[in-house]
This record gives C-alpha cells, sequence and structure tokens, in this order.
C-alpha cells in the first residue's frame, strides 16, 4: 500500500507523477509487444527486434524509455546489450489491463449482435 502523508492521509503527488510515467509505457503497442516478449526471460535487442520485425534503431530507443523508467534492466556481453523486466510484477498489471480489454471487447461483441437482431426483427 502506498505510503500516506501523516498529517493529511493523501498519498503524495510525487507518486502520481511516477505513476503517470510508468503508465506511459503501456500507451504504446510496440512497447506492449516487447513487455510481452521480455515475458519469457532476458533478451538481446536484436533478438527482441527480430522477434517483434521491428528495426533496431526502433526497438532500441523504446527499451531506453522503458529503462529510463525503471521498467527494464539492462546488461551488456561483449556487443550485445540484454533487457530483462526489473519487476516481473508488471506483468500482472499488463495482464489485468488485457483481461479488462477482453471483457470489454467481448461485451461489445454481445451488444452488436443484439443491435443486429433488434433491426433485423424491424425489418
Amino acid at each position: 500500500m502506498p505510503s500516506r502523508d501523516p498529517q493529511t492521509g493523501e498519498v503524495p503527488g510525487a507518486l502520481y507523477e511516477h505513476h503517470a510515467e510508468m503508465c506511459k509505457v503501456f500507451s504504446n503497442a510496440t512497447r506492449l509487444r516487447i513487455l510481452n516478449s521480455l515475458r519469457e526471460g532476458e533478451m538481446p535487442v536484436a533478438a527482441i527486434a527480430g522477434k517483434l520485425g521491428v528495426t533496431l534503431g526502433a526497438v532500441s530507443s523504446h527499451l531506453l524509455m522503458m529503462k529510463r523508467r525503471r521498467v527494464l534492466l539492462s546488461r551488456k556481453q561483449g556487443n550485445q546489450v540484454f533487457y530483462r523486466l526489473a519487476n516481473p510484477k508488471m506483468l500482472q498489471a499488463f495482464d489485468l489491463i488485457r483481461e479488462i480489454l477482453y471483457e470489454q471487447i467481448k461485451q461489445e461483441g454481445l451488444l452488436a449482435r443484439g443491435l443486429e437482431r433488434e433491426r433485423a426483427r424491424k425489418r
């Protein structure tokens, strides 16, 4: 549970700022694909790029952004840089958001089919 100010009981504003910065990671489809790829474990940059079909330059900029937000950790081995999740709990947030989206898509599909049936009855 986040620490609260003992006088006001409020969560410090800086925590909200860090939260917002962390959420920026989830605002890009390529970064989401990178996170999902790293679910399997540490990978070198070239392998991530190859797996996603993205250029090295593009994937490198996303990796750097996520490293700056402390979502990823890296290590260098020879001329390769390997990335891994800084905290596997990140995948719990990833999976929860995905589950919510699946539920919304399913509900929207049910609503759309219901509307289509209603239109068909009126014809």
